[in-house]
């Protein structure tokens, strides 16, 4: 069996590597499944415990690890790059909390909710995010389908389980922040108003 000291520096490389959220199953296969995956987390806790006065973080997320910088040194980061992150619009965030707190709901009850109708882009964007899925249909006339969120706007926000959802007005600024990969482009406000009213 490998030294400790060495198994917890092949899982920090990987960690700090991947470009993408990594998962107990990927870290025991670079092993070749010789180490357990209990025995893996235990290191995983030591390697966060490692960081804790560092400017970066490792976050475990509903599909697993990542690591990211800690949200109070953002200014800084906003500073290091010209391109600000893109903003949401009302109507696709407004779309995404109710899907995000009264999953399952149907086009239609989000609809009532919102008190306009959905536009198909808004839909299909967060189809297209991996934010959103159909888990089933409601035994309604036309059979509409239930939409929820998904692990993946878990990761995104950070969190591993819908009970640790930010507080609704804290929605979109726990989207950018926590996200490591590119965001989806800002509907312009006129573009919402034009589309909410063409309905």
């Amino acid at each position: 069996m490998q030294q400790l000291s060495h198994i917890k520096n092949v899982i920090e490389a990987c960690l700090l590597s991947a470009s993408d959220i990594i998962d107990h199953e990927q870290l025991a296969a670079v092993f070749d499944h010789q180490i357990s995956h209990e025995r893996i987390r235990l290191i995983i806790d030591e390697i966060s415990a490692d960081y804790n006065q560092r400017g970066i973080e490792l976050l475990k997320v509903a599909s697993g690890y990542r690591f990211r910088s800690k949200p109070e040194y953002q200014s800084y980061l906003n500073k290091l790059y010209a391109t600000k992150p893109a903003r949401y619009s009302r109507a696709v965030m407004e779309t995404l909390a109710i899907i995000a707190y009264r999953q399952p709901v149907t086009r239609g009850e989000i609809e009532n909710l919102r008190g306009v109708a959905v536009n198909s882009l808004i839909i299909q964007t967060l189809f297209e995010r991996g934010w959103i899925e159909v888990i089933g249909h409601k035994q309604l006339p036309g059979r509409p389908e239930l939409l929820a969120t998904t692990h993946k706007f878990l990761d995104d926000l950070g969190v591993q389980a819908l009970d640790e959802l930010p507080p609704l007005p804290n929605l979109q600024e726990s989207l950018i922040r926590n996200q490591n990969h590119d965001l989806i482009e800002e509907y312009d406000h006129q573009k919402d108003k034009n589309n909410d009213n063409s309905k």
